[in-house]
């Protein structure tokens, strides 16, 4: 271990992304190789893998036509606009093309339904939304402007004429509006400013260990935190290319990619590795690097990864608020052995504690900490910090072992992560109390071997109305278009009353024992 090299590094992020002159363009794709390859585009193509390079040339002359279009819509220092898409380059240009007007770009998950994609745009304000042709249905109706990716998208580059310039919004600039999944009430946004480009490269390096030569492939989708933090952007500030696989999940496919682009270095949800680990056919593999975020990872996926993918899977952890900041590092000058069920240690740039059972973040002593407060949002903001401000709590809780390991325990909130993504329970319930059957819900999750955790909702049905499977399944579609396509209820229980406190606040905790 290295400590003065680690702090050095630490030290010349930070000064590379706080200054008050930083240009986010500038740091994401201007002063990298124009030659250099950013990002490997995948294509699922008659049952051929195709591989679409995507240089930091193209992104940047794309970024700079692509700005000038959209500031001719009003597009300027400040205005969010949404990006409704999944893996593709017009994505990736576009989150540049914002940041070179110095305007906010707000992802959009998906799997999303319209009332879900309605609330978080309404919330950021955004009244121009960057869409794929699959998902333009979801935004009819809404007050917004749309460019759809393809002939129209790519009309108004080539006919527009690059910025001279882009705008330097500093570091505490905002890059990035992302929603939380709305634990107790609805999505909060999370504003994430340009410095936080420091926090996400030290993951990059001492997390992840992605290096020179590998062939990196974070899975996750850009319409979370980890895909966007660790999927597009660190990548890009890092100048570690990533693939973008455009296609669905599958053992078989994850296999083929492993194999026929030489995968060395793989980050990935704990659903994504149990799927793995239940087909025999994924053995054999020899990856330099497994790394695993977004919900405790269980031993057995660790035992099982040794064998066939020739390297342990480690466990790392972290927010939306924040990003990832506690790790079993993979880095030469941080890797210590792996203690099973712990997610490992602090990362530099943090300093971590347990406050009041709480895992917690001392903000004072935390230069790689980005998150000040939610938007627009003062109640939500003060009850993430203790009284005194000093430390940011992050309502899970755990312990901390005599070497300095973090040990999950629970969650204080009600969140939900199914296959790595967080469902908050009261959205997925407003949406099912909307049924004319529905007098009360409440919604928890319940444990499952595959996804982690799968969502459960307890239902009071009105007067003279009676629970039948016809009905059951009448609810899971409901929330499919009403929510999102993932988060529907896999099991619906018809009851007489939900455990209420005597303030009225349903007691989750007796719903899921």
């Amino acid at each position: 271990m290295d400590p003065d090299a680690v702090a050095r590094s630490v030290h010349r992020w930070i000064e590379e992304y706080s200054g008050p002159e930083v240009d986010a363009a500038e740091m994401l794709v201007d002063r990298h190789d124009p030659d250099a390859t950013a990002f490997t585009i995948v294509d699922v193509e008659d049952d051929r893998l195709i591989a679409h390079p995507l240089t930091y040339g193209e992104i940047a002359d794309r970024s700079r036509r692509l700005a000038t279009a959209l500031a001719a819509r009003g597009v300027g220092p400040g205005h969010r606009v949404g990006v409704l898409m999944g893996k593709r380059a017009e994505l990736v240009v576009s989150l540049v093309a914002l940041a070179r007007l110095g305007a906010v770009y707000v992802p959009l998950f998906t799997a999303f339904a319209p009332p879900a994609i309605e609330l978080r745009l309404t919330a950021a304000g955004a009244r121009l939304v960057i869409t794929e042709p699959g998902q333009v249905d979801k935004l009819e109706g809404l007050d917004v402007e749309t460019i759809v990716a393809g002939p129209e998208f790519d009309r108004l580059v080539e006919e527009s004429d690059p910025v001279p310039s882009s705008v330097a919004v500093g570091g505490d600039g905002m890059l990035i509006l992302l929603f939380t999944s709305g634990t107790t009430g609805a999505p909060k946004g999370v504003p994430v400013p340009v410095r936080a480009l420091a926090a996400f490269s030290c993951y990059m390096t001492y997390g992840l260990d992605v290096v020179d030569d590998d062939v990196f492939w974070n899975a996750a989708d850009p319409g979370w935190a980890y895909g966007l933090y660790y999927g597009i952007v660190g990548p890009m500030a890092t100048g570690r290319p990533n693939l973008l696989l455009r296609g669905g999940f599958s053992p078989t496919m994850t296999a083929r990619v492993f194999t026929e682009f030489g995968v060395t270095n793989f980050a990935s949800a704990p659903t994504v590795y149990r799927a793995l680990s239940k087909d025999p056919s994924i053995t054999g593999f020899s990856l330099r690097r497994a790394s695993s975020a977004g919900e405790p990872l269980t031993p057995d996926v660790v035992v099982w990864s040794r064998d066939a993918l020739g390297v342990e899977v480690r466990d790392t952890y972290g927010q939306t608020e924040h990003g990832m900041f506690i790790n079993n590092h993979w880095h030469d000058d941080l890797r210590r052995p792996v203690m099973p069920g712990s997610m490992g240690f602090a990362m530099p740039g943090f300093s971590t504690s347990v406050v009041d059972g709480q895992i917690a973040i001392d903000v004072r002593h935390s230069p790689l900490m980005f998150f000040t407060g939610y938007l627009d949002a003062p109640d939500k903001t003060a009850a993430r910090f203790t009284d005194d401000g000093a430390w940011y709590l992050t309502g899970d809780t755990g312990r901390m072992d005599e070497d300095g390991r973090f040990h999950f325990t629970a969650r204080d909130d009600d969140v939900i992560i199914m296959a790595g993504y967080r469902i908050g329970p009261v959205e997925v319930e407003s949406v099912l109390v909307t049924h004319p059957a529905v007098m009360d819900v409440a919604v928890v999750g319940r444990a499952d071997e595959l996804r982690g955790e799968v969502l459960e909702a307890f239902v009071v049905l009105t007067s003279g109305v009676t629970g039948t499977p016809e009905l059951e399944r009448e609810l899971q579609q409901l929330v499919k278009t009403g929510f999102a396509a993932h988060a529907y209820p896999r099991t619906v229980h018809f009851v007489d009353a939900l455990p209420k406190t005597p303030s009225g606040k349903v007691q989750r905790f007796l719903l899921r024992r």
